[in-house]
């Protein structure tokens, strides 16, 4: 059945002072609408990604909780499968399960674990889906890999959702957004971080003329299920202002583009509130893109976005 591609919005958040401080944020998102509360896996400044996903969902009735998006790298699988499920569990079903290969290079300096050649991690993340999916399916699993070997292990608890929570796999290059296509729910559109940290080549793969190509790569590694997916686009700016022209100009500096450009940057949202309802409508009309995920900073210039789009 064909995804209807309705429009839902989530919201990434990384921190808080305390737990009240936590839940009033997660609680004003439900009530702004906002489909879901993702929080990113890395190790600097910011919550935990499991415990603080657990926190939110049992603040709030209807909110999504995931990460945008857990590395691969920083739990085996295995680990990883037992605490989403237990997740999805204890949150009746509200869980997103987000996972990636690794990009950010200072996480692997700074802890010590291995920054392995990006084939190689892209290798184990693909692997970890298979382990992933097993374990939150019904039988013991089994598995020979080269990274994650598993001999007749079931994985328990067993999520609410199933087959499985819906997965999330996000990516800037083929590979990854071929594999996306193939095994995920949800298709996160992404620059590439090939690099390792988010600098100029970030900001020149961001550009609408590479989104074209990156939903080409998809659709057509997806075949027949291009149309049962979810599209995904993380908006790394949203100014809520009058002045588009004048704020394009500035933001045209930061990706190294024309002016003329920058509206065509998915990852980015710059006008009225009505303008920017008409940009995210081309923007689906374009690309397929539905499902919008902006940072905390945002969540109040998005407030009347969502009351005139959200599911429809």
């Amino acid at each position: 059945m064909a995804h209807p591609r309705r429009f839902r919005f989530g919201i990434q958040l990384t921190n808080a002072a305390s737990r009240s401080a936590w839940v009033d944020q997660a609680r004003r998102a439900e009530d702004l609408g906002f489909s879901t509360l993702f929080l990113p896996d890395h190790f600097g400044d910011q919550l935990a990604p499991v415990p603080a996903m657990m926190a939110a969902a049992d603040a709030t009735t209807r909110l999504r909780v995931g990460a945008l998006v857990h590395d691969n790298d920083f739990k085996h699988p295995v680990v990883l499968a037992k605490e989403l499920a237990t997740l999805d569990l204890l949150s009746e079903g509200r869980l997103e399960v987000g996972i990636g290969a690794g990009w950010m290079t200072t996480d692997y300096e700074q802890s010590g674990i291995p920054h392995d050649p990006a084939p190689v991690r892209v290798s184990r993340m693909e692997e970890a889906v298979t382990v992933l999916k097993g374990l939150f399916g019904p039988d013991p699993v089994t598995f020979e890999g080269e990274h994650y070997r598993l001999q007749g292990l079931s994985g328990t608890p067993r999520p609410v959702q199933q087959p499985h929570p819906p997965l999330l796999i996000g990516g800037g290059g083929g590979r990854v957004l071929s594999f996306a296509a193939r095994e995920a729910d949800i298709v996160g559109i992404n620059p590439a971080l090939r690099s390792g940290a988010i600098d100029a080549s970030t900001a020149a793969d961001a550009t609408g003329a590479a989104t074209d190509r990156k939903v080409a790569w998809v659709r057509e590694a997806a075949g027949a299920r291009f149309e049962d997916l979810e599209l995904n686009c993380l908006l790394f700016a949203v100014i809520e202002t009058d002045d588009v022209a004048g704020t394009n100009e500035l933001m045209a500096g930061l990706f190294g583009i024309d002016p003329g450009e920058v509206g065509d940057v998915p990852h980015a949202l710059v006008g009225s509130t009505a303008s920017m309802c008409e940009t995210l409508q081309a923007r689906r009309e374009r690309w397929g893109m539905s499902y919008v995920v902006v940072q905390a900073d945002a969540m109040d210039a998005m407030a009347g976005v969502i009351a005139q789009l959200a599911d429809t």
